[in-house]
Order: structure tokens, then C-alpha cells, then sequence
């Protein structure tokens, strides 16, 4: 079989628990990729400027790193991770409701702020969630969680493409400000950093078109909410249902509801997605009791690890937000529609490469995957600073870097929790990092475009690739020496421990020998 039957148990087992965690996710990819698009609507529809603008787009990003950071809060049980997922997924509907009736800058920052504080929560449980679920066997379940993002962020841009109006061009704009304007129409993500103000817009009067594909964006999430909130009922954690008592997953429950035929071993309880103890928000990792008495390298894993996807996850926000621009300048100087393409392309091969990676992380290792890929990622990124002049190379490395890029964070958190053993705070730190490096090196790579030319996009990335790739090496020789302090540890722990086997031999041969005694003296009666 192409997997195994007992990963296929295990799925069936969790079925509905998976299944909600991957819808969840496919409307984080809609949530996350919807905006770019749909930036020069909002633009008039506030009478703002591009830059305006485009710090309201960075206030979701800045919050969605918060939310993520303190998403792990909400894992130490069940109920409240369920809730914190009904609630976050529901915020998403509300937010996009009302982003067509937001007229003021303002608002439209505080909007995209708390819907980036709900997708940073989402990101963080939905993650924390499938690891406590399937431990050793996470990466195969992961790359399906992380194929959901790719795919809502491919479909995202199709929904808004038929309501974006052609109006709110002001007559004023120069043609740097087209320019710009097509890169934000075509782009998934919008870069943080603009070239250039460009004029206020007058505030559209009558509704715009888009405020339809905000709405139906809204209709889309909405069943994730009640997904969520069916998988509450059927674990019973609505106090105000009738046959439903609220209760908290304790270790004694989470086992019965998860045991295993006669004869078959239990392992520890986190198969309901109960969460360990060891995983909450980036502050209370730091302070927990538990981890003091580790070794340094405990530490230098989560570091480490967190430092590959700051590099990877900035190469992918980077790439996706500046490939355009760099496509219709010199010296490449592709037509705006053709270089639109470049997006779709992307994500089209990102969303492919987490497909094809399902299979690939149930028959290899994740360190190998992730040597693979990170040294593609640093090979494609060369060949396209080579080859900067040929645009058929431009296509074919774009499909190249989002195939190879795609499932390094998947690869890499099973990798970590592996490494760790579950212990920890890994997905915090790691989700946390990647939205740092998502949002730090939009606005650096951007900040060097606008000073040295577009020619810097691809330099940075190059950079960028070969520093992960050295952060992994580093990692991975942590990981050997963690191994060996670790399994060192716990030798002398046991030469350390007391004779107890021994002890307990004597207590058992002492009850024999006395019915020995017992016996002979019963032989020696009857013969008497």
C-alpha cells in the first residue's frame, strides 16, 4: 500500500478532529492571500494613499506574528483550543463583512489587525493540534495541513479577479504608479514597502464592486466556524446542549476515548489532540519549570530551527510580493500580463509541492527532504541570478523555487518535535519566527530594491537561502550533540539509580522460601 494501515487506523480515529484543522487552514490560505488584490479598492474606497495603505496591510502581518505567539495559550486542553478556533474562524467572517464598510484608514487597520490576531491564533493551534495528535507520524498529516494553505491562497485570487474595478485610478498618477498597480493587483501577498506616494484618491461614493467579493469571502469561511462547532458537540463541550456537559480532556478520559484493542499498546494521550503541557504562548515557554535542568543544545534546536524558516518563510513572502516588479523591469521587461502569471505560477507550484510531499515525508526522512529542498531552493535562486536575462528560465525557476520552498515548514517542525521528543515549546517558537521573517524581510528586501534596483531581489534571496541552509548544517550537528548529552544523561542516571531489581528479588525469594519450609515440614508430619 502506498501508507501504511496503521497510520491509516490512526487517521480514521481522528478523522474529524484532521479533517477540522485542514479546513480551518484552507480559510487561513484564503484569509492570507485574498488582500493583495484587492489593495487599490481599498485604497480609493479610503481615499488613502498606496503607503497608507500598505501599513494597514503591514498591522495584520505585525498582529498575526503576536497571535501566533500567543496561540499556544489556548492548547493546554481541548475545549479551549476548539474554542479559540471557533471564535478566531468566525472573527475572519465578521472582519471581511465589514471591510466594504470601513471608509476610514483607521478602521480598515484595525480590522485587518484583529483578523491577523485570529489567523496567528489559527496558525498556532491548527499546527500544535496535528502534532499532539500523531507525534512521530505528524509530517505526512502536516504537509496536508500546510497543502490547504497553498491551495486557499491559489483560489483566493480567482474570487476577487471579477469585482476589482478599473476606476480608482486618479488622473494624476504617474506611471511608476501603474506600475505599482499592477504589481498589486497580480501579487497574493502585498509587499510592505512602496517606491513612491502616490495622490490621494477620492473616496469612491457609490459601493464599489469589490465589497461583493469581501462578502462572498465571508460566506466562504463561514462554514469553518461550524465545522468547528459540530466537532465541540460531538466531543461535548457545549455546557448549554442537552446531552452535552462541559468538561476538560483530562489524561483518564482522553485514554478511554482512545483505547486500542486487547493486546495493542496505548501510547500517551495526545491521539484526541489534547495538547502537552510543555507547549504554550512564546513568554511561558521561556518561564516553564520543566525545561530547567536541560542541556544548552535543548535550546540551540529551538533557535536554530527558528532561525531556518525566519530565512525560508521570508524567502517565500519576499518572493511572492517582489517577483512581478522585478519581471516588468529592466532587464527582464516583461508585459504586465505576462508577469502576472508569476504569482499564479508560484503558488500554483507551492500548493503542488505540498501535494507531492504527502507521499514523499511517509517514505523519507524530513532531514533528507529538508536537505533536498533547501539545497534546491539555493541552486534555483543561483540559476535565476545567472540567468537573469531569459525569461522562459524566469518561469521555470518560479515553479522550481515554489516546488522546492513549499514544504520546508511542514519538513521542519516534524523534524524539531522529533529531535525534542515532544517536549517543549517548538511549534510555538518556530510559527512565531516565520512570521518574523516574513514580515522583517518584505520590508529589508523591499527597503534595497527601492535604493539599488530590482536586481537586489534576487541577490537578497540568494542570501537569504545559503544563510537557512548554513542554519540547518548547524542545526543538524546540535542535533548530534544533544543526542549524545542526552543519551549520556541518561546512562549515569541509570548506573546512579538504586539496586532495585536486586532488592526486589530477595522480597520475592523470601515468600518461596518459606513455602519451602512449609512444605518440608508437612513431607516430615506425614511421614511421622
Amino acid at each position: 500500500m502506498l501508507i501504511d494501515e496503521r497510520i491509516l487506523t490512526l487517521f480514521r480515529r481522528n478523522c474529524q478532529h484532521t479533517l477540522t484543522y485542514w479546513s480551518v487552514f484552507f480559510s487561513f490560505g484564503l484569509s492570507i492571500a485574498f488582500l493583495g488584490p484587492t489593495i487599490l479598492d481599498l485604497k480609493c474606497q479610503t481615499g488613502s494613499t498606496l503607503q497608507e495603505i500598505t501599513w494597514v496591510f503591514f498591522s495584520q502581518q505585525f498582529c498575526l506574528l503576536i497571535g501566533s505567539s500567543i496561540g499556544g495559550v489556548f492548547t493546554k486542553t481541548l475545549f479551549w483550543a476548539l474554542i479559540a478556533l471557533f471564535l478566531s474562524s468566525l472573527i475572519i467572517s465578521v472582519v471581511f463583512a465589514i471591510i466594504p464598510l470601513c471608509y476610514n484608514v483607521l478602521l480598515l487597520a484595525v480590522a485587518m489587525a484583529v483578523s491577523g490576531l485570529a489567523m496567528g491564533i489559527i496558525d498556532t493551534i491548527a499546527n500544535i493540534q496535528l502534532v499532539s495528535i500523531y507525534k512521530k507520524d505528524s509530517a505526512i498529516f502536516l504537509q496536508a495541513l500546510h497543502f490547504f494553505i497553498g491551495l486557499g491562497a491559489l483560489v483566493s485570487p480567482l474570487i476577487a479577479d471579477p469585482f476589482i474595478s478599473e476606476h480608482c485610478l486618479g488622473s494624476n498618477s504617474t506611471e511608476n504608479a501603474t506600475e505599482i498597480i499592477h504589481h498589486f493587483r497580480s501579487s497574493f501577498r502585498s509587499p510592505v514597502i512602496l517606491a513612491e506616494n502616490s495622490p490621494h484618491s477620492e473616496p469612491v461614493e457609490e459601493k464599489a464592486n469589490v465589497a461583493y467579493a469581501f462578502w462572498i469571502m465571508a460566506l466562504i469561511n463561514l462554514p469553518v466556524p461550524i465545522v468547528v462547532f459540530v466537532l465541540m458537540y460531538q466531543e461535548k463541550l457545549l455546557p448549554f446542549c442537552p446531552n452535552s456537559t462541559p468538561r476538560l480532556l483530562d489524561k483518564d478520559e482522553l485514554a478511554m476515548e482512545t483505547k486500542a484493542p486487547e493486546g495493542t499498546e496505548i501510547s500517551e494521550p495526545h491521539d484526541a489532540g489534547f495538547h502537552h503541557g510543555g507547549h504554550g504562548n512564546i513568554f511561558s515557554c521561556c518561564m516553564n519549570g520543566s525545561l530547567r535542568g536541560l542541556p544548552v543544545t535543548f535550546f540551540g534546536i529551538h533557535i536554530l530551527g527558528g532561525l531556518v524558516l525566519f530565512m525560508t518563510e521570508g524567502i517565500m513572502g519576499v518572493y511572492a510580493g517582489f517577483v512581478y516588479t522585478y519581471a516588468v523591469s529592466a532587464p527582464m521587461s516583461l508585459h504586465a500580463k505576462m508577469a502576472a502569471y508569476l504569482n499564479c505560477i508560484f503558488w500554483a507550484a507551492v500548493t503542488a509541492g505540498r501535494l507531492v510531499s504527502i507521499p514523499l515525508s511517509y517514505r523519507f526522512r524530513s532531514v533528507h527532504l529538508l536537505v533536498v529542498n533547501l539545497a534546491g531552493v539555493i541552486v534555483t535562486l543561483l540559476l535565476l541570478l545567472i540567468l537573469y536575462t531569459n525569461r522562459v528560465f524566469l518561469f521555470v525557476g518560479t515553479t522550481l523555487l515554489g516546488l522546492f520552498i513549499s514544504s520546508v515548514f511542514p519538513c521542519l517542525v516534524a523534524y524539531t518535535e522529533d529531535i525534542l521528543e515532544y517536549r517543549g515549546c517548538a511549534i510555538t517558537v518556530l510559527v512565531t519566527t516565520a512570521g518574523m521573517g516574513e514580515m522583517t524581510l518584505q520590508v529589508l528586501v523591499g527597503s534595497l530594491i527601492q535604493q539599488k534596483g530590482t536586481y537586489s531581489f534576487l541577490v537578497c534571496g540568494l542570501v537569504i537561502g545559503c544563510l537557512g541552509f548554513v542554519f540547518f548544517l548547524s542545526m543538524i550537528l546540535c542535533n548530534r550533540i544533544h543526542r549524545n548529552l542526552t543519551g549520556a544523561s541518561k546512562k549515569t542516571a541509570m548506573v546512579e539509580a538504586p539496586p532495585a531489581p536486586a532488592s526486589l528479588a530477595s522480597e520475592k525469594a523470601a515468600p518461596e522460601q518459606k513455602i519451602a519450609v512449609i512444605q518440608t515440614e508437612s513431607i516430615k508430619c506425614d511421614s511421622g
